[in-house]
């Protein structure tokens, strides 16, 4: 979990949301990514989608199901799909997602039927999950929002 964090920091640098996931096969660390929404201007490309491109990338196969999943922040709906699709067999997370956590807070993914399903640790190192993001968005609130009509455009 210390190295999502670390790439969560990285994301908190780049401004975007301070997200960091890891996956780990065999004790040793396949891929790891943070968010990059902002930077890309693609609203999948959250840390946890981002990691499983990568590790499957690494490994030449969708499947993971001998791998593990650290992620700082609890994953939404369209995060906890591409684990369950991605067959990972543990999703380890820092903090729970009051707005968008789809794992334990708002669905509860093990309760769906016909389902693969994923086993679930949370609170790991949760203090310090918690105050990357709670920091980033009290720092957030201190600035002028932006103008809708400024954001980028893909062209």
């Amino acid at each position: 979990m210390r190295i999502a964090l670390k790439e969560a920091a990285k994301a908190a640098e780049m401004d975007e949301v301070p997200v960091g996931a890891v996956i780990v096969r065999d004790g040793k660390v396949v891929a790891k990514a943070h968010n990059l929404k902002e930077k890309n201007i693609q609203a999948t490309h959250h840390a946890e989608l981002l990691c499983i491109q990568k590790a499957c990338r690494k490994l030449q196969n969708w499947c993971l199901d001998d791998c593990d999943l650290y992620v700082t922040l609890e994953p939404c709906m369209m995060c906890t799909g591409a684990i369950t699709l991605s067959r990972i067999r543990h999703v380890y997370y820092g903090t729970t997602d009051p707005k968008g956590g789809c794992v334990d807070t708002l669905i509860h993914v093990k309760e769906i039927p016909h389902n693969h399903h994923f086993e679930v640790t949370s609170g790991i190192l949760q203090p310090e999950c918690a105050e990357i993001l709670t920091s980033f968005f009290r720092e957030k609130r201190k600035k002028p929002k932006r103008d809708p009509a400024s954001f980028r455009k893909i062209q």
